[in-house]
């Protein structure tokens, strides 16, 4: 006779519909990880969030904030509803004030987001340089930021994107480097070169 072998842990991986999952699964599926994206009907986890990546939020959030119109506000890691099987989660995304309903608030409409903004890091690079900003611009987001970082001097640095009404995609208005200065959607100056302070 032998043992019985002890059972082993099981992990169960949530098995998509046939044809993937929708903005609704996302917001009802029990158990998702924090920070959970809704990619062409797939979900996609995030990693563990990096030091840089977090004080970049943080700057922004807060240079961005500095000289916000009172019509607007400022939101960090908010889902925004693109159509029914994307709904991605920005890091820092500029929205119309009125689109805010409360406190228990899970996501925006794309057409009430002025700008997103991408922090890339090594797991979400290819999203955040090419799947992203495609969806943002053909949802109509006017404004698209992708932030990198830089090897030197580990600062950020920040490229702007203006969506071309025509096109609907992203032409290329800037590279920020010690400073983002830019004048749409609003005024904005943030000293890039403040992360070191964080």
């Amino acid at each position: 006779m032998t043992a019985a072998k002890p059972m082993e842990q099981q992990t169960h991986w949530p098995v998509p519909p046939q044809d993937g999952y929708t903005v609704d699964d996302l917001f009802t599926l029990p158990d998702l990880p924090p920070h959970t994206e809704l990619i062409d009907g797939s979900l996609v986890f995030v990693s563990p969030q990096r030091r840089f990546h977090g004080n970049v939020v943080d700057l922004l959030v807060q240079g961005l904030r500095s000289s916000l119109p009172a019509e607007l506000r400022v939101s960090r890691e908010m889902t925004i509803v693109l159509d029914r099987r994307n709904g991605p989660e920005p890091d820092v995304s500029v929205v119309r004030a009125e689109a805010i309903t409360g406190p228990d608030q899970t996501h925006y409409e794309a057409a009430d987001v002025l700008l997103a903004v991408e922090v890339v890091t090594p797991d979400s690079e290819s999203r955040d340089r090419t799947t992203k900003p495609y969806k943002y611009a053909a949802a109509g987001i006017p404004h698209f930021w992708r932030v990198e970082r830089n090897g030197e001097t580990a600062h950020p640095v920040v490229h702007t994107y203006a969506l071309d009404p025509l096109t609907r995609t992203y032409v290329h208005t800037g590279m920020h480097r010690d400073q983002l200065k830019v004048h749409e959607p609003y005024d904005i100056t943030v000293d890039l070169t403040a992360v070191d302070n964080l």
